[in-house]
């Protein structure tokens, strides 16, 4: 049997470690550094979940052609695999811009950093046996 997948896009420290919970959920990880790669482990595979946090684009290229970090990752997901469930984490203080970002793609949830594992566990549809 072929477990699910969760992608999770690691690229800040404030990215909580759900490695070891997602193991006894029943899922297995492909845990990423960048964007990039994300992508290129979506063409290969279709995970249930994409786990990646939000940085809204202030003043820079986000605020005129993209909303945030995430549009191209999540324009690819929308080709490769769009039955993927969209989990963004997102500080505090940039909550008020997914908005933006949910009105041009499908999100799953939107957690508020910092996420606890009790948190996840019910996103995830699962029961922490820990």
């Amino acid at each position: 049997m072929v477990k699910p997948q969760i992608l999770s896009v690691v690229e800040s420290p404030a990215h909580p470690n759900f490695s070891a919970l997602y193991r006894r959920l029943g899922f297995e990880e492909a845990k990423l550094n960048s964007q990039r790669k994300a992508i290129g482990q979506l063409k290969k595979s279709k995970p249930a979940f994409l786990v990646a946090e939000f940085n809204y684009g202030y003043a820079n290229n986000y605020a005129g052609v993209n909303v945030s970090n995430l549009d191209t990752l999540l324009a690819s997901l929308r080709r490769y695999s769009p039955e993927t469930r969209v989990i963004v984490l997102v500080e505090k203080a940039e909550l008020q811009y997914v908005d933006k970002l949910a009105a041009l793609f499908p999100l799953y949830r939107t957690l508020v950093l910092p996420v606890s594992s009790q948190q996840m566990t019910e996103v995830l549809g699962g029961e922490d046996t820990s």
